[in-house]
């Protein structure tokens, strides 16, 4: 297998709200916000909704990756409950291995808002449901030794847990990629992250945002000259101004595709990050993994949900 993912396996339930619905909730636009399950269905009371898929940051990238011919396997926690049926026949509708039994769970399968508002942007908010709840006992070794890359997401990562079982996951690893996810993510775990990325990760993938909170600097030149000496293999989106990619001494740029009709920037990091992996197991140069993953992100942010069909 070319790559297994492992993250929050959550079931997106898609709508559109006006910037107002937004700010009167207490939310920041374009973040993800993590609320108990009394919360989330309060707010889902208000909302008229567009589409539910199955969601969650990784599992977009491997869905990505399969739907470009790549064999990818996926372990996310669910339960065996509606929502976790629905979840694991998406992922083998995009023939994605899903190595994971489920079982009945006092806590149901995680749910996801995504919150579109007129200028595209995507705010979450997520239940995570028994998704929250991975364990060590979650975790298939043999599938992660059979895998050429394990790909992890910085969502998954909290204390407890779902730290042991990403700790199990990357001492079985060939070689690690992870994402840094969110913002917020990379604020609460900032120590953490900063260890994984210093000393664990072989490819870490982030937007301008996180890297530069991770590293606490104010200038993207400061991000060059800190993953210059890291000796990885790091990729940074940068909104309209493009894609970067720094491995030692080697900073190759990419440019956004222009005059695209955006509908939803939901899964747009999710499917670069698919795209560029796409192009790094094929042995491509770090250009044209920045075109393809550029060119699946561009593709997602033109319809609606994070799923190319």
């Amino acid at each position: 297998m070319k790559i297994l993912g492992i993250g929050n396996a959550i079931v997106d339930v898609i709508c559109k709200v006006t910037d107002s619905f937004i700010s009167q909730n207490n939310l920041t636009k374009s973040t993800m916000k993590l609320v108990d399950e009394v919360e989330f269905k309060k707010l889902l009371s208000y909302l008229k909704i567009e589409e539910t898929v199955s969601g969650g940051s990784v599992a977009n990238s491997i869905v990505g990756l399969s739907q470009l011919g790549n064999k990818v396997g996926f372990i996310g926690k669910v339960s065996d409950d509606e929502l976790g049926k629905k979840y694991e026949e998406g992922l083998k509708k995009e023939n994605v291995s899903f190595f994971y039994s489920k079982k009945k769970e006092a806590i149901p399968t995680g749910t996801c808002l995504i919150l579109i508002t007129p200028d595209s942007e995507r705010t979450m908010v997520t239940f995570l449901g028994t998704a929250g709840k991975i364990n060590e006992n979650d975790i298939d070794t043999e599938a992660i030794k059979k895998s050429e890359i394990l790909f992890l997401e910085g969502y998954l990562w909290d204390k407890g847990e779902p730290k042991k079982a990403f700790e199990k996951a990357i001492k079985n690893s060939n070689k690690v990629a992870m994402s840094l996810s969110d913002l917020f993510c990379v604020e609460r775990h900032k120590p953490h992250f900063l260890e994984l990325v210093k000393n664990e990760l072989d490819i870490i993938f982030a937007n301008e945002q996180e890297i530069m909170s991770l590293i606490d600097v104010k200038k993207f030149d400061d991000v060059i000259s800190f993953t210059k000496g890291l000796n990885k293999l790091v990729v940074i989106t940068r909104g309209n101004k493009g894609a970067v990619s720094i491995n030692n001494n080697e900073v190759v740029e990419c440019p956004t595709i222009k005059n695209l009709k955006i509908k939803d920037l939901t899964g747009a990091g999710d499917l670069f990050a698919g795209g560029f992996l796409d192009g790094y197991i094929k042995g491509r140069s770090s250009k044209e993994c920045l075109k393809k993953g550029t060119e699946m992100s561009s593709k997602v942010i033109q319809i609606i949900g994070a799923r190319i069909s």
